[in-house]
């Protein structure tokens, strides 16, 4: 399995697939253009970048090999991969420095709406014999004040044993390792799935380049990613990790923070391990 996909699942065809699925989401229709505020973040922005250039002697080598990467990045389709991997935990970190409920990260390039509803006891949809420790990932959705959150919807996507999302990789069922599971009426929720794998970030394309030249690895540790909603509450996006798993210390994408941080232990009732993690919901 590993070989097939890994030979095929290139840098061009992932940015490719990440483009297309965020101008799918169509966020930025309707929203308000304050021109003082676009004034005042690209000014500043462009500042930052001059006092770079002042600041360490940019050379036009170096001014014509930077404008040569951001064309390129273009062209293989890897700006969502490259603002999601470098940015988008400092957006996300101020988005949520108010928020008295659980933790957020980055929601990353590869989610995709509208996955199958399960009911609160549910195994997400995966292949015949799908490789990887079996994980009951199970918990409680609430409120600030512990109310129950009756029905609240828990979303659930995440690599597979071999590091790859389906529909972002070929040769994955279009579902496999994605649902929406429905929380029943105390607000409780089980998931049944396997434990992801640690994955690089496409290394072929233009992130790639900038990987290799700078001399960092493309690592992300294995983890879940989760969407946690429920009707007058802010939705939750986040990322949970496992203790001890590779790459946890310095990940790639800066995401990781200590209370998103999984501790499974061997399963109650057959193979594999579970574990217990609640979500608490501001209002919104």
């Amino acid at each position: 399995m590993t070989d097939i996909i890994t030979e095929q699942a290139t840098a061009a065809a992932s940015g490719a697939a990440a483009t297309e699925k965020f101008r799918g989401k169509q966020r930025t229709e309707g929203a308000d253009v304050d021109t003082r505020r676009v004034d005042t973040l690209v000014s500043e922005l462009l500042a930052a970048a001059h006092d770079i250039i002042r600041r360490h002697k940019v050379t036009y080598a170096e001014y014509d090999a930077l404008k040569s990467w951001l064309i390129q990045v273009g062209q293989d389709g890897e700006w969502p991969l490259f603002l999601d991997v470098w940015l988008e935990h400092v957006v996300e970190e101020v988005a949520g420095e108010d928020r008295e409920g659980s933790k957020g990260t980055i929601e990353g390039p590869y989610y995709v709406p509208d996955s199958p509803r399960l009911p609160a006891e549910a195994t997400l949809p995966m292949r015949d014999g799908e490789e990887g420790t079996p994980l009951l990932f199970q918990g409680r959705v609430t409120g600030v004040d512990g109310t129950p959150l009756a029905g609240a919807l828990v979303e659930m996507w995440h690599a597979d044993n071999d590091g790859f999302y389906s529909q972002f990789a070929p040769g994955l069922p279009e579902w496999n390792l994605r649902g929406a599971v429905v929380a029943d009426d105390q607000g409780n929720f089980k998931i049944h799935t396997i434990e992801p794998a640690p994955y690089q970030i496409p290394t072929d394309g233009s992130c790639g380049r900038l990987i290799a030249a700078a001399g960092w690895h493309a690592w992300r540790p294995a983890h879940l990613h989760l969407k946690v909603s429920a009707p007058g509450r802010q939705l939750i996006t986040t990322q949970l990790y496992f203790k001890g798993g590779s790459h946890v210390s310095d990940d790639i994408a800066s995401a990781v923070k200590p209370e998103l941080i999984l501790d499974p232990g061997p399963a109650a009732h057959g193979a594999g391990r579970e574990v217990t993690y609640d979500f608490v919901l501001d209002k919104a």
